[in-house]
């Protein structure tokens, strides 16, 4: 599990530039990364180091990532993404 100021600097990588990504990673990292178990933890933290134009294309499912672990991460992403909150 990672320390809070580890937290804070995963949501400030969060914030990408990009609405449509901002729109997409802001709500997960806030809503469902502290739930993550440390492997899924890593790979979002992995997925951070990815370009953008890629992140764009993975969360509109246009592609998948060619690592299977960034592959389960974006699918985690896009399930939360499309599920309803309160």
């Amino acid at each position: 599990m990672v320390s809070e100021n580890e937290f804070k600097r995963i949501c400030w990588a969060c914030r990408r530039g990009m609405l449509e990504l901002d729109l997409v990673m802001v709500p997960y990292v806030e809503g469902r990364f502290r739930d993550l178990d440390a492997d899924n933890q890593q790979r979002f933290i992995s997925l951070l180091e990815c370009e953008d134009t890629d992140l764009f294309s993975w969360f509109l499912g246009r592609n998948l990532p060619e690592d299977p672990d960034l592959a389960i991460i974006v699918d985690d992403i896009n399930t939360f993404t499309k599920t309803p909150r309160p």
